[in-house]
């Protein structure tokens, strides 16, 4: 098993006091000009209800709406101090295409502790986006033009296990860019990584999940492409010495948690100038790539890429860490791989 994030959640946490602010709307220019009254017009910004769920009870993960604000349940990590949860939002459907989202969070956030918001969106029944972080100043720009966005909300308490308090959050979309030809369609993306097996059995995942013995799901080192707890939407195909599986990703790790090696470099969350489908801690383990430590300031004790849950580690074949052939099935288009968001309550471990 590689290490994963640094006490599972105790990451280095950005120090807010305060309430989090992201961007507004973009401003109109002058009434003169017609194209930017158009994009003025089109700019939608709604408030978003953080009293219930996105789709169902698994949506929300040790948080509740307490003093009419989204809070932490419990401190969480044992021996830490800190407390993390997040709650998937509820769906907000537009009227026509957006690509671009801000977020305005109204919080009360202790020192060292944090709020996070991340988006997503689909185009009617199609499927989800990965998600993208909407960070004060930095609005998500979205692969594609969507009609649904969904957000997330990630909390972190502060050394002394206070958590934040999130009264409202608002998002502004910006109209996508009618001119843009649309992609052509692409089958998904597929690497050669080193996989480690998680074990962390009792443990919690990123997304809620408590692992289980021979438990099926994978680990990946970036939330962009984590799953709701209980669901698949976001999934891999993984082909060890013995056979492939279908697993979902359920949590995040190892090594770092914004190497999202399966993107494009020019859209890859950090380590840019590395090609598609090398992850960070391999390079650093194999040709001292950021100093040979991961984003933590870690060294690099061996380069894994991917972590598989128990079941699936013995599924596919692997009796020690290996190599494994990963297909990051959301990365293509529905035509091609066959799913148009039906994965989202496949059940796990599917075994070919």
């Amino acid at each position: 098993m590689a290490p994963r994030r640094p006490a599972v959640w105790a990451v280095s946490l950005m120090a807010l006091a305060g309430p989090v602010l992201g961007t507004g709307p973009a401003s109109a220019g002058s009434p003169a000009a017609p194209a930017a009254t158009a994009a003025v017009r089109d700019t939608v910004t709604w408030s978003v209800s953080l009293d219930e769920g996105g789709a169902g009870p698994d949506d929300d993960d040790n948080v509740h709406h307490c003093g009419d604000a989204l809070r932490i349940r419990g401190t969480g990590l044992a021996g830490t101090g800190r407390g993390q949860g997040s709650a998937v939002l509820p769906v907000h459907r537009l009227t026509h295409g957006v690509d671009r989202v801000a977020a305005e969070v109204q919080a009360d956030v202790p020192p060292g502790a944090q709020v996070l918001v991340d988006v997503r969106g689909r185009d009617g029944s199609g499927p989800w986006t990965e998600w993208r972080e909407a960070a004060p100043g930095a609005p998500a720009d979205l692969p594609r033009t969507v009609t649904d966005v969904q957000a997330r909300l990630i909390l972190w308490s502060g050394p002394g296990g206070t958590s934040p308090a999130v009264a409202g959050l608002r998002l502004t979309a910006d109209p996508a860019d009618l001119s843009v030809p649309a992609r052509e369609a692409v089958a998904p993306f597929t690497a050669r990584v080193f996989a480690t097996r998680e074990g962390l059995v009792g443990g919690t995942t990123a997304n809620g999940h408590v692992i289980r013995p021979d438990d099926h799901f994978v680990a990946l080192p970036s939330r962009r492409g984590l799953s709701r707890k209980g669901t698949g939407e976001y999934s891999v195909r993984v082909c060890g010495p013995a056979r492939c599986e279908t697993a979902p990703v359920w949590d995040v790790g190892p090594w770092n948690i914004r190497d999202d090696h399966w993107n494009p470099s020019s859209v890859r969350e950090r380590f840019k100038d590395l090609p598609r489908g090398l992850p960070a801690a391999q390079a650093a383990y194999e040709s001292g790539y950021n100093g040979g430590r991961d984003g933590f300031g870690r060294r690099v004790r061996n380069r894994a890429g991917i972590d598989l849950a128990d079941g699936t580690f013995s599924n596919v074949g692997l009796h020690d860490n290996g190599w494994v052939t990963v297909t990051y099935l959301w990365t293509g288009d529905a035509d091609i791989r066959g799913n148009s968001g039906a994965r989202e309550r496949e059940a796990p471990g599917t075994v070919s």
